[in-house]
């Protein structure tokens, strides 16, 4: 990590804000706090082993994690104070999670099908957005948003840490990073961790064991539900097209 009286080079340098100013983002070692750090090295040890790469060109590391993490929501009523993989419309100012017009704790589960209904209306008292186009960053996914309220959606002001899963031969990706730190509004809350950072040689029995209390009121009646949604296969994820 680099601060005060360290001779640490950033890992991650910054770029341009839609205001034209440039903003140093630097990618620094998981700052979070122990019972979170906890819960998402449940999962990254799970799947750290899980082979291979999926129809979508994604990592099925990555799948399998977001996959313990949505069950886990699922169970908890959309009230987990993990988020995984919400898309956030980034011509928003701040960016807007893009959520489900039903529940509104839970991710909308079709972005096609959103960007079809949606994208050409500008939001009530929002920006007008510009043609869509893949591939241009109008839409960003963080792999787990950490959310203060789980009874709120996570919006800016909501945010308590938004952490990218990087397995191995998988780096940090800087525009990536930047992206995060404008939708957090704040460079500090957007950490990157991986199996690195967890002690996975521990036994499963020991490494999987989260505490239901660590994750709020909600959580401490599901405490055996808790320990099978981060042990057992996480369900097969749809194919996206974006």
């Amino acid at each position: 990590m680099t601060g005060p009286g360290s001779s640490l080079p950033p890992l991650g340098s910054g770029g341009m804000s839609p205001e034209g100013t440039t903003t140093t983002v630097r990618i620094h070692r998981p700052g979070l706090e122990p019972e979170d750090q906890k819960v998402l090295c449940s999962a990254i040890c799970k799947c750290k082993d899980t082979p291979g790469i999926g129809k979508d060109g994604r990592s099925l590391k990555q799948s399998c994690v977001s996959g313990r993490l949505k069950a886990l929501d699922e169970a908890l009523a959309h009230r987990s104070i993990y988020k995984p993989e919400v898309n956030y419309d980034m011509t928003q100012r701040p960016p807007a999670p893009i959520m489900d017009s039903s529940v509104g704790t839970k991710g909308h589960d079709w972005l096609p099908g959103w960007i079809r209904k949606y994208w050409e209306t500008p939001p009530e008292g929002g920006r007008r957005r510009p043609p869509f186009q893949p591939g241009e960053g109008f839409i960003r996914r963080p792999d787990v948003v950490i959310v203060k309220d789980p009874a709120q959606p996570p919006t800016q002001d909501n945010i308590k840490k938004i952490v990218e899963i990087k397995f191995p031969p998988d780096k940090p990706n800087r525009e990536q990073t930047f992206a995060y730190a404008r939708i957090a509004d704040d460079e500090s809350k957007v950490e990157v961790m991986g199996p690195d950072d967890c002690n996975c040689s521990q036994p499963e029995s020991e490494s999987n064991k989260v505490p239901a209390e660590q994750l709020g009121p909600a959580a401490a009646a599901a405490g055996a539900l808790l320990y099978f949604l981060l042990t057992r296969r996480p369900p097969p994820r749809p194919v996206m097209g974006f």
